[in-house]
């Protein structure tokens, strides 16, 4: 299993402060539907996704996002975060990138489906297929993004070498947006190893447990995320790539 990577610790003392204020709005934070309410989310409320590799704390790109790179991040986040901590009290902390969820806990999403001792068998089989649908329906808009983002960076690499007057901060905040880029894409993958992992786990637990016909729709689904996923494993745009940015041979 995966670990995301921890902010770095230079940004806790910051973090603890903001969590402790979002948590007092945590009990308002939550529309309707359970999404944020649209006073508490901003252009860059996923900027934070990718900035830090889990190793080494390099400074973040001082680069502006690209409209592809923040859609890269938004659409990354619903497939980091953890099912169970969907429409939490401490939610809008996760989307701050306040709060981190451990997702290689793959036995945590099967306690979370058994800690209602008011829930139906029916309805933890129906909670587990919402979330397989969930993810399914976000993959493609996701990857889609990534391969956009992936061909431009390999564009801007190869225009490093024919950019004249280029410096040397120019080209260290261009080679780390594209590091950033391609750790978000890591981050989503890991992140899918272990919710099929936790899938997997809660599906035969309640086959064991509260067996029902609804468990044969679970696997189909879940047999389905996996096949999406795997078409997903290599990036290569369908368009032709041109070499370079700023030199066309």
């Amino acid at each position: 299993m995966h670990h995301l990577p921890q902010p770095p610790a230079r940004f806790f003392v910051w973090r603890l402060s903001a969590f402790a204020a979002l948590t007092l709005l945590a009990g308002c934070a939550s529309g309707e539907f359970g999404e944020i309410y649209p006073t508490l989310v901003y252009d860059g409320i996923h900027d934070w996704v990718g900035r830090d590799n889990g190793k080494r704390p390099v400074p973040p790109s001082v680069f502006e996002y690209t409209d592809d790179e923040r859609a890269l991040r938004d659409n990354a986040y619903p497939l980091i975060e953890p099912p169970m901590d969907r429409q939490r009290w401490y939610s809008v902390a996760g989307e701050y990138g306040l709060y981190h969820s451990n997702p290689a806990d793959y036995q945590k999403y099967f306690q979370r489906l058994m800690e209602d001792p008011h829930r139906s068998p029916s309805s933890r089989y129906a909670q587990l297929i919402e979330d397989i649908r969930d993810d399914s329906t976000r993959l493609s808009q996701f990857f889609e993004t990534a391969g956009r983002v992936i061909d431009i960076d390999q564009k801007r690499l190869k225009s490093l070498d024919y950019v004249s007057g280029l410096g040397k901060l120019e080209r260290q905040n261009a080679l780390r947006r594209v590091r950033e880029n391609a750790h978000v894409v890591d981050l989503v993958r890991m992140s899918l190893s272990d919710r099929i992992a936790a899938y997997h786990f809660a599906l035969e637990r309640l086959v064991v447990v509260v067996p029902a016909t609804t468990a044969v729709e679970a696997e189909r689904l879940l047999n389905g995320l996996q096949y999406q996923i795997a078409r997903y494993q290599n990036l290569p745009p369908t368009w032709q790539r041109e070499p370079s940015l700023a030199r066309s041979n």
